[in-house]
């Protein structure tokens, strides 16, 4: 008889880059972005069915599960198991990028669009880190309206002021105007949207599974991985496509048809997006480790007091994507 699935662990080995790659493969797979809620529902019913009864559903193989399983991690939180708002689901990263940053690189050269898009874009990533922020935590309405603000602000004044440096350079150096905005963007977006994780900190658990208690320091350092891993998803698509069109230009492949320019970056942008967001959500473990000894000093008591005879080395949190 075969031994069950442990269907609360991915597939493949996540101390490794290439398992971690695997893994986010499939749970960004831009396919999942477009499933029914219907196909959702079913995936969500046979996980649980299996965790509960460790029986394979009827009509289901390992590699169905499987199938099913990560069709579920791909719209359901992690940690409160919450449905989540599909454009704000890792698999709406690849099509909503994909115009998104298409339209920036394409449309930089007038202030009303390079402000239209940057707030499209800012509001988008709002969406998308309050989604995935860590844990089960809570932010108010003035909390959430707050970082928002400052999140678009940060984007549009970044992207203002180095576009009114630039317009004595050569052209490329306007085309990479977006990216140092998202860049700089990201580093204000993400952590004050996930503001309250600041604050209050992350949950941490042992290896085992227990709750040790909630870590700021956790939090810092997963916030700043993720905003690592963002910048690396939007680093080919907003600088090799620019270069690329620009190099295009030069050469006269739009002088003809100079619109033919857009479905250009758009269709390199979404290679590029399609290929950088799981190599870059692989970065680093969803599941990090935190050592004990890097803890706040009341939950280093905490683990002395609940484990006194074999006290765990390390914690493990959900550092968000």
């Amino acid at each position: 008889m075969a031994a069950p699935i442990n269907l609360d662990k991915p597939r493949w080995d996540q101390s490794t880059y290439t398992g971690r790659a695997k893994h986010f493969l499939l749970m960004t797979n831009p396919l999942n972005f477009f499933a029914s809620e219907r196909s959702l529902d079913e995936a969500k019913r046979v996980v649980d069915e299996y965790r509960k009864t460790k029986q394979m559903p009827a009509g289901y193989d390992e590699e169905k599960l499987w199938a099913a399983k990560y069709l579920y991690d791909s719209a359901f939180h992690p940690d409160t198991g919450e449905k989540m708002t599909r454009i704000g689901r890792m698999s709406a990263q690849a099509p909503m990028n994909t115009l998104i940053t298409g339209c920036m690189i394409t449309f930089y050269k007038t202030k009303p669009a390079i402000v239209f898009w940057q707030w499209f874009n800012q509001t988008f990533n709002a969406i998308v880190n309050y989604t995935n922020r860590s844990g089960d935590a809570k932010i108010t309405t003035k909390q959430l309206l707050a970082s928002y603000c400052c999140a678009c602000g940060g984007a549009l004044g970044t992207a203002l002021y180095l576009n009114s440096k630039v317009k004595n350079m050569k052209p490329i150096f306007a085309r990479l105007v977006p990216f140092a905005a998202v860049c700089g963007a990201n580093f204000i977006n993400i952590p004050m949207m996930r503001s309250n994780e600041v604050i209050n900190g992350t949950p941490v658990f042992t290896p085992q599974g227990d709750r040790i208690g909630d870590s700021r320091i956790a939090a810092r350092t997963g916030i700043f991985l993720v905003c690592i891993s963002r910048v690396g998803m939007a680093l080919p698509g907003m600088t090799i496509v620019p270069f690329l069109a620009n190099w295009a230009t030069l050469r006269g492949w739009f002088c003809h048809y100079p619109m033919a320019v857009i479905p250009f970056q758009i269709t390199g942008v979404g290679l590029c997006v399609t290929i950088a967001t799981p190599l870059c959500c692989a970065l680093f473990d969803q599941q990090s480790r935190i050592a004990v000894a890097s803890m706040e000093p009341e939950l280093q008591e905490i683990v002395k007091k609940k484990f006194p005879k074999d006290p765990p080395t390390y914690g493990v949190y959900n550092k968000g994507l």
